[in-house]
């Protein structure tokens, strides 16, 4: 019954109206009263932004804050993959005729997460990581490797949460949200780098409109409150680092596995 009037009430609250409300509130000037608080509340470890937090001008401006230089290390292990993002591994491993397997005991199919994208036929075979960032983390997304931009697709969507009780409970979060992807190129395949929105996001956004290519750990884009990356490595081009599994907490730049040449 608990659970029923939970998911009733995340249905309610889901619509983007709301979300644009929320949003609205942050980008406003007398939302930044609450970033002290809000730095309590999530242990934020804001000495690592670029700026005090006093000179923020908004509650917004503060999350999708950058960080001072030299706060993140970026892996220089050849043809390597780092992750886009400061976030726990909800779920990992290779994607299975099309399908990616048990994320929180749901099952979702790329056809659906890439809404009938041709691009889907690259990564039926493929590799994926769910990436979930919380309240506390770094809110920026950097590529994941070196490449060019081959396509990016925006999805309009709900805005359900996904954080645990979202993605054991609400049906199907990860193809029902709001999706910004951006496809990327590298020089053995393609990447996906699939930003899912969440429930009082009030937006996801390149940080440059106008960039085409990106080196491996350059700012690509941001989330204006939490969210989740879905990372996609085409069909067998991609081999994980060993020891990763879910549960397991990264920082952007870390090592997540190696691309090779298509055998």
């Amino acid at each position: 019954m608990v659970k029923r009037l939970l998911r009733l009430m995340t249905e309610l609250s889901s619509h983007r109206w709301i979300s644009r409300m929320m949003g609205s509130f942050s980008h406003s000037r007398i939302s930044r009263v609450l970033i002290p608080a809000f730095i309590r509340t999530y242990q934020i470890p804001a000495s690592e932004a670029e700026k005090d937090p006093g000179e923020y001008a908004t509650l917004n401006e503060f999350f999708s804050r950058r960080l001072k230089p030299g706060m993140r290390t970026v892996t220089v292990e050849t043809d390597a993959v780092a992750s886009p993002v400061d976030a726990m591994i909800t779920a990992m491993g290779g994607i299975s005729s099309g399908t990616i397997l048990n994320v929180k005991g749901q099952d979702y199919k790329l056809e659906e997460l890439l809404n009938h994208s041709p691009h889907q036929e690259l990564y039926k075979k493929g590799f994926f990581f769910v990436l979930y960032l919380s309240p506390t983390d770094y809110h920026r997304i950097h590529s994941p490797v070196t490449g060019k931009l081959a396509e990016s697709d925006y999805i309009r969507g709900r805005c359900y949460p996904v954080n645990e009780f979202g993605m054991r409970h609400m049906k199907g979060v990860l193809c029902r949200n709001e999706r910004l992807i951006t496809y990327i190129d590298h020089e053995y395949g393609e990447v996906a780098v699939v930003k899912v929105g969440a429930m009082n996001v009030s937006g996801i956004h390149y940080s440059g409109e106008s960039k085409r290519a990106w080196t491996i750990g350059e700012d690509l884009a941001y989330f204006e409150f939490g969210s989740t990356v879905v990372l996609l490595a085409e069909s067998g081009i991609f081999t994980p680092r060993p020891g990763l599994e879910p549960g397991m907490k990264v920082k952007m730049g870390e090592l997540l596995g190696f691309l090779r040449p298509p055998e």
